[in-house]
């Protein structure tokens, strides 16, 4: 299961946005003599309305068939609010730190990098080296030794605090990977091993279902504003005709409703 984050401009004050949660379960089969393909379910809400967000996974799952004794893995980008959301409703289950999060950390440090070899060219090629040392460290789960990589990247660093004009943000691009490590330091694995064995590592599948159920719908062309209570009901809509599930809830609800449409021919 993977889930991310989105944003929706807010009717209710202007100036801001609220944060809808989105995401994919995908429950895979090992190969079988009935040739089933993986079953995969959306869905997606306003956590700060929704009060039973924790039981809208826990159905989502429980559609999908899941028995309580299978494996679980769960991948976020180490959003406080979703990393609780995972822990709580599924503590003893895989929780991962999205490598592609990581990934873009480290590409900025490495754009940082390259301009420290423009200021001057053999140090800058030292730091660049050593940045690919943390990248090295991070994809192999080893939290320790990246940390103690930061701090040797910030000591050498030093020497270009006059020089560089982008000091200032090189550092805080450190001190921002220092702090994601530290809190998500349990959801760090060796990626490198999950990669070999063809385990998922990235959440790059629900970056698909934002598309799909947030942006499409709520941001991209889109000039409107959502109240949080508009906005929980249409995902609930969206995420149910993405499913293929509307036709089937509109059928129980109304046992004599013709759910066949006829095509109207357009006017001359």
């Amino acid at each position: 299961m993977g889930i991310d984050g989105g944003y929706v401009r807010n009717w209710f004050d202007k100036k801001h946005k609220f944060e809808v949660i989105v995401g994919k379960s995908i429950l895979s089969f090992e190969e079988d003599e009935e040739g089933r393909t993986p079953s995969r379910k959306r869905f997606g809400f306003v956590q700060t309305l929704d009060t039973k967000s924790k039981r809208r996974l826990y159905e989502v799952l429980q559609s999908q068939d899941l028995q309580m004794n299978q494996d679980m893995t769960f991948l976020s980008d180490g959003n406080d609010s979703l990393r609780q959301l995972q822990l709580e409703m599924s503590p003893k289950a895989i929780h991962i730190l999205d490598w592609y999060h990581l990934s873009m950390k480290l590409t900025v440090l490495g754009q940082y990098g390259k301009g420290l070899v423009a200021c001057e060219a053999v140090r800058g090629e030292a730091i660049c080296e050593k940045i690919e040392r943390l990248k090295w460290s991070l994809w192999h789960g080893q939290v320790d030794k990246s940390l103690g990589k930061i701090d040797d990247l910030e000591s050498s660093i030093g020497s270009f605090r006059e020089t560089y004009a982008r000091y200032a943000g090189l550092v805080k691009a450190l001190s921002e990977l220092r702090t994601d490590i530290v809190n998500n330091r349990p959801l760090i694995p060796n990626y490198g091993e999950r990669y070999r064995h063809g385990e998922p590592i990235a959440t790059g599948f629900v970056e698909s279902t934002v598309n799909e159920v947030v942006s499409k719908r709520f941001c991209k062309k889109q000039q409107m504003q959502w109240s949080k209570e508009g906005a929980h009901l249409l995902l609930q809509t969206r995420v149910r005709t993405l499913n293929g599930e509307l036709s089937g809830i509109f059928k129980r609800w109304y046992p004599d409703l013709d759910m066949k449409t006829e095509e109207i021919p357009l006017a001359a």
